[in-house]
């Protein structure tokens, strides 16, 4: 009985210790806390916010894509296609951006007609004739830039022209009938007090090379050309000398405060724009930079001016580049320059400008 006892006593002894073995800490995996829902919760949030984060930052790094486009360029041969030469360069041997078809015409009148077909994408003309243009094309073109001041010169061979009163009974040969040069003249004669139509005799050529050719071996000549026209005359005629600057002329009769006479300005057909105005912007930032160019390499520039024959050797085009007053305006600055220019010229005669002043509509802006 007592054996049995014991047995007894033994078994119950081996139950309880394995019940007690069951209840024990299982050991150190048991020691981290049980994650609850609401941690579970609030670390989602922080992995989605960071992705989110990660997500925006991504796209806010990818670039706007630009397509690149081809524009036709009309230019006058002269100052305005001097400071397009290194554009031109660079689109031929495809480092712009866009692609440029480039064409130099020797009269405005040529241009006119590329820009009402629609064959003319972009073009340099005098400043006037883009105020024509947009009177005439109801709107439908718009001034971007300036891109040369005043080029003008009166030149003669002798000392006789000191002055605008000197001119009084002269006869002037010119270039620029309808342009930039017939109404900046008409304008400075008229306000040193001679009549344009019975003080002077004014002959126009169609091209300003007509006029630097027939100074060649002129005797007893008087005319008014642009750069670098002056100095291809100058060079092939040494008694010929630069008797009077335009642009010296206007600013003493406007004064500090008034107008700059402009030459030449960048105008676009505004369809053009619409299509594609990140395109056009790059063309501006190209050009801009190619008039930058040629006022610090003034050595290569020549040479480019030379290749594309807008004068007939280097050595010419570099004598005259300090005079050609290559200049790249834009924004408020260009429609101040414009706007003033214009209203002299309206005044002056309004059908130098189309009969109308251009409104704020006529003035790019990016």
């Amino acid at each position: 009985m007592r054996k049995f006892t014991a047995v007894l006593l033994a078994a119950l002894l081996c139950i309880m210790t394995f019940a007690g073995c069951a209840q024990i800490d299982p050991g150190p995996q048991s020691e981290a806390p049980a994650a609850s829902s609401e941690n579970i919760s609030e670390e989602s949030s922080a992995e989605t916010a960071e992705e989110s984060e990660a997500e925006e930052s991504e796209v806010e790094e990818v670039p706007v894509t630009t397509e690149p486009a081809e524009y036709n360029v009309a230019s006058l041969k002269g100052p305005t296609t001097m400071g397009m030469v290194k554009l031109m360069q660079d689109a031929e041997a495809g480092e712009t951006f866009n692609t440029y078809n480039v064409t130099m015409y020797g009269a405005a009148d040529e241009i006119t007609a590329g820009i009402a077909n629609g064959s003319v994408d972009i073009a340099n003309v005098p400043c006037n004739l883009a105020a024509v243009l947009y009177n005439k094309t109801q709107g439908a073109i718009s001034v971007a830039a300036v891109n040369t001041l005043g080029v003008l010169y009166v030149v003669e061979t002798g000392e006789a022209i000191q002055s605008f009163e000197d001119l009084k009974g002269k006869t002037i040969y010119s270039t620029g009938k309808g342009t930039t040069p017939e109404f900046a003249l008409n304008y400075l004669l008229k306000e040193n007090g001679i009549d344009p139509e019975t003080d002077v005799t004014i002959e126009y050529k169609s091209e300003a090379t007509e006029v630097a050719a027939m100074l060649a071996d002129a005797t007893d000549a008087v005319a008014v050309l642009p750069q670098p026209f002056v100095t291809t005359a100058m060079m092939q005629n040494e008694n010929l000398r630069i008797a009077l600057s335009f642009t010296d002329e206007w600013n003493s009769l406007q004064g500090e405060n008034g107008s700059t006479l402009v030459t030449g300005v960048t105008i676009v057909r505004n369809e053009v724009v619409e299509n594609n105005p990140q395109a056009f912007a790059e063309f501006l930032k190209e050009y801009e930079a190619s008039i930058a160019y040629t006022a610090s390499n003034p050595n290569e520039t020549a040479a480019l001016i030379a290749s594309y024959e807008i004068v007939p050797k280097e050595p010419i085009a570099l004598k005259a580049l300090p005079y050609c007053n290559l200049k790249f305006l834009k924004g408020e600055e260009m429609q101040e320059k414009v706007s003033g220019y214009l209203e002299v010229l309206f005044d002056a005669d309004p059908k130098s400008v189309g009969g109308t002043l251009p409104d704020d509509a006529f003035y790019y802006s990016e």
